[in-house]
């Protein structure tokens, strides 16, 4: 690929495969991953490349039902009827977690129907208690031990460090990147956004932080980025890894200046500690730093278990951070269809943005391009209100 930066990245997001197919043909193992949870340094550490599982809501479902029903989860649904049609042939193994039930059954699915050389699947505590964490820290060990055995290499704490450090950077380079979209108008739009964050997923890390850095040098001197718009959005929700649903709402006027997914800042904020037993560190941030709605987190004090509005702030107020430090005036929140994790979490979510006065639509869609034409007006008729 000859293009550098943004164009560089948008390369990337249209042909996601092409660069790990490249490595694969130079001997490297590819190892896929779905989700936030499977925790990418270990895989890493043991030379091995992690690639992310994504969808395509582009894509009809016609495999798919002989596996899944077809009231759960469309993004799951897309991901196993892509595997079934040999769309992740080249993977050398995968690594799912528990990110909610049906997520599970994908996991196991793909064991029995698609057999891949190497699997594993990591049983994360929905819960973040002291009991939760070391049981984490558990299954990490277990999770390392299995990729040990899998390359005939045995991972030291010395080399896991590293990794940590390697990630870590790339964490702080994807801050540097949202922090442009502070400025009014920001420096880079959702779409290019949601672009490089795609691009990240798909290619090595120390790849992914070279692109990093030519992208926030490139939009540091640029003259042609997104317009000023009377409406500044957050958009917080399940999976968004097709830029449609961005597309549409940049498309009128909004720019989409933040994102509370798991393709964004939910994957890249939090960075991981670096403690004396790396897996002390690890086993925290993937469990108790990542902000999603799989995972229960109680209000902090035992007072606000009993005060709604304390627990919402508990669980929300970074929201308020973002929507303060980002100059946010709207929230969209958007689910696919069947999404428990996410549904049940809209009414108290609505009830916290309604509280500290932020205006918020909600928007679902089952995960294809043509789901996505009904909402246009939805987001119109919200930006009205707002502006």
């Amino acid at each position: 690929m000859a293009e550098k930066g943004l164009a560089k990245a948008k390369e990337i997001y249209k042909d996601r495969t092409h660069r790990v197919k490249e490595l694969k043909t130079e001997g490297k193992k590819i190892i896929g991953y779905l989700c936030i949870y499977p925790v990418l340094e270990i895989i890493t550490a043991l030379d091995l490349v992690p690639y992310r599982i994504l969808g395509d809501m582009r894509e009809p479902i016609t495999k798919a039902d002989a596996c899944l029903p077809t009231v759960v989860c469309p993004f799951l649904r897309s991901v196993v009827d892509l595997g079934l049609k040999g769309r992740y042939d080249f993977l050398d193994g995968v690594v799912m977690a528990h990110i909610c039930d049906v997520g599970e059954k994908t996991a196991h699915i793909w064991d029995d129907y698609i057999n891949p050389p190497y699997s594993f699947f990591i049983d994360t505590p929905h819960t973040v208690h002291k009991a939760a964490q070391a049981e984490h820290k558990e299954l990490l060990k277990d999770f390392k031990k299995s990729l040990e055995l899998f390359t005939g290499k045995e991972l030291s704490s010395e080399r896991l460090k590293e990794a940590i450090q390697v990630y870590n950077q790339q964490r702080t380079l994807v801050r540097q990147l949202y922090d442009l979209r502070k400025i009014d108008p920001p420096l880079i739009s959702g779409i290019e956004t949601l672009q490089v964050m795609v691009a990240l997923a798909s290619i090595p890390v120390e790849e992914g932080n070279a692109l990093l850095e030519q992208i926030i040098s490139e939009l540091k001197e640029r003259k042609d980025g997104p317009p000023k718009k009377a409406a500044r959005l957050l958009v917080w929700g399940a999976i968004i890894d097709d830029v449609a649903l961005i597309e549409m709402i940049e498309s009128l006027e909004a720019n989409v200046v933040m994102d509370d997914t798991c393709v964004g800042t939910r994957c890249y904020f939090p960075d991981v500690e670096l403690t004396d037993d790396p897996l002390d560190g690890l086993a925290y941030r993937y469990l108790v730093d990542l902000q999603c709605p799989r995972t229960f987190k109680e209000a902090a004090f035992s007072e606000m278990k009993k005060d709604y509005m304390a627990d919402l702030g508990a669980r929300f107020g970074y929201l308020r951070d973002y929507a303060k430090e980002w100059n946010v005036n709207g929230v969209i929140l958007q689910s696919v269809k069947y999404c428990d994790v996410h549904g049940y979490e809209v009414p108290g979510l609505k009830d916290y943005l309604d509280s500290i006065g932020l205006p918020s639509t909600y928007l679902e869609h089952d995960y294809s391009e043509g789901s996505l034409a009904p909402l246009r007006t939805r987001v119109q008729g919200f930006l009205e209100v707002i502006s």
